[in-house]
């Protein structure tokens, strides 16, 4: 089973890096049983993962690192990171001890210094930037610069008027701060690392933004975001809040530096108050977003200047406080078997469990009664789509429901479509799914006749414990602007079902 998450592709733009596209993943240590670096390593050869971030710069993770290739960014931890920036000594000691002792037998290729700090720990921001210059000037001295980047992660809540993203720019109480960062940026050919987490821009926006929005889902040209001042086209929010980010950087006259997404993901379970944290979601954002950045899409500023993107994370993290969506961010448990499938056919990538072609159309969960009626009615009609099952004493008219012969009537027309883009959206009442609706002898479209997920893991040796990073992690992306909401408040139900 290969997941296949590293496909290079050349970037041509104004905007460049020193590579071509990647994704990467995060690997958080806060699980009550936590692998051991080698099972941890022994996963990510396993699914040819070639990037990985860390929070910390364990040293028995980076030995266990060693002579594989895989590409490491290591961490400042937050709580390390006054000691760094106030003394030119402490910071070349980091450096020497974390990154010269390990290199090159592990590759390591970036050093991000701290996580998050102008929003989580703004009383050390006045000594970032020193940070990142003393952590740089130790790299220098050991001839290490060209190799290894310096940056810090910075929160998408910092930029404002995130939309349209034209107008998009960097809260002015961080300008101090930030002109200097970028100058740093700038003069060391280093990027801008961004978390980006649609998952919270859309739970902050009260419904204004569509769920399909927020996961790459195809949207009807009628349906998508327009900027006023560029007249660019937004198909999902990553993207919006990516080029936010570079609108932001320009206002302030950067125009030349790269941006990576160090954190970027869905999760797959959730509070009660958090009904779109399914497994489902987190597949389909995921999918999407892996296709959608090795596909060397761009961003409408940017196009065929892809984001290279670490995807947050590789494991389901029970240890991290907070809601049930805290804990379940991950693409697997800890005895190494995927919490989903990801489906990734057309992103260039090879996954032996690949279930693009095991994928259903069906009916949203809490969708409005009369608009899922309208849209079987188009289904079994203008739809062309054959409902004979449905009727009373076929397999598929149990149970009895607008829901379930909804669900049966939008899948056989996704598959009559041939699971085209758009084909899966009847007015926003249909979403796509992995897990097979069939039930008894209903076996619908797309079906081998089996039910339910598909799952087929790959179980590593039994763990051991490991030390938790105490590094702060993706705090939300911060409160989503008023200006986003008020942008795509155009995205709403149209009078079409595709």
């Amino acid at each position: 089973m290969a997941l296949l998450l590293l496909l290079l592709f050349a970037v041509f733009s104004v905007v460049t890096a020193d590579e071509g596209a990647f994704i990467g993943v995060n690997i958080g240590t806060a699980l009550s049983d936590m692998p051991n670096p080698t099972q941890v390593v022994a996963l990510l050869k396993a699914q040819q993962i070639r990037h990985v971030r860390l929070y910390d710069a364990d040293r028995a993770m980076l030995l266990a690192l060693a002579n594989t290739g895989i590409r490491v960014t290591v961490s400042v931890p937050n709580n390390e990171l006054l000691g760094v920036g106030q003394s030119n000594a402490t910071a070349a000691n980091w450096v020497a001890r974390n990154v010269v002792a390990h290199v090159p037998a592990t590759n390591i290729t970036a050093i991000a210094v701290g996580s998050e700090i102008l929003t989580v720990l703004p009383n050390a921001a006045p000594v970032l930037v020193s940070a990142l210059k003393y952590i740089h000037s130790a790299l220098v001295a050991s001839n290490l610069d060209s190799q290894v980047k310096v940056s810090t992660p910075l929160s998408s809540s910092i930029i404002l008027d995130s939309f349209p993203p034209s107008q998009a720019f960097f809260n002015r109480s961080w300008e101090p701060v930030l002109v200097p960062m970028l100058k740093f940026l700038q003069s060391t050919r280093s990027y801008l690392m961004l978390n980006v987490y649609p998952y919270y821009d859309y739970m902050q926006s009260n419904n204004v933004i569509p769920l399909d929005y927020a996961l790459f889902r195809p949207l009807p040209p009628n349906k998508e975001a327009v900027d006023s001042n560029t007249l660019l086209h937004y198909t999902n929010v990553f993207d919006a809040v990516v080029d936010a980010a570079y609108f932001a950087m320009a206002y302030l006259n950067f125009t030349n530096i790269p941006i990576v997404v160090t954190e970027s993901g869905w999760p797959s379970k959730g509070d009660t108050n958090e009904p779109d944290a399914t497994i489902d979601n987190a597949n389909t954002y995921n999918s999407n977003l892996i296709r959608h950045v090795l596909n060397n899409t761009g961003t409408p500023k940017h196009p065929g200047v892809v984001i290279s993107t670490y995807i947050y994370e590789l494991y389901n993290e029970d240890l991290r406080p907070g809601s049930v969506s805290e804990k379940n961010w991950g693409l697997f448990d800890a005895n190494g078997i995927p919490i989903y499938i990801m489906h990734l056919t057309g992103s260039g990538v090879i996954l032996a469990n690949d279930t693009t072609n095991q994928t259903y159309c069906v009916a949203r969960d809490g969708a409005d009664q009369k608009m899922l009626q309208a849209a079987l009615d188009w289904a079994c009609g203008q739809g062309k789509v054959n409902c004979s099952d449905l009727v009373q004493g076929q397999p598929c008219y149990e149970p009895d429901s607008v829901a379930a012969h909804a669900t049966y009537a939008f899948d056989t027309y996704y598959h009559q479509s041939g699971m085209a883009p758009g084909s899966c959206y009847f007015n926003g009442v249909a979403t796509v799914t992995t897990t097979d609706p069939s039930h008894g002898t209903c076996i619908f479209p797309g079906s081998g006749g089996r039910n339910g997920t598909f799952l087929n893991g790959t179980m590593s040796v039994p763990s051991s414990n490991s030390t938790a990073s105490n590094s702060v992690r993706h705090f939300g992306g911060g409160v989503l602007s008023s200006s986003l909401i008020t942008g795509v408040l155009f995205l709403l139900v149209g009078g079409i079902f595709l």
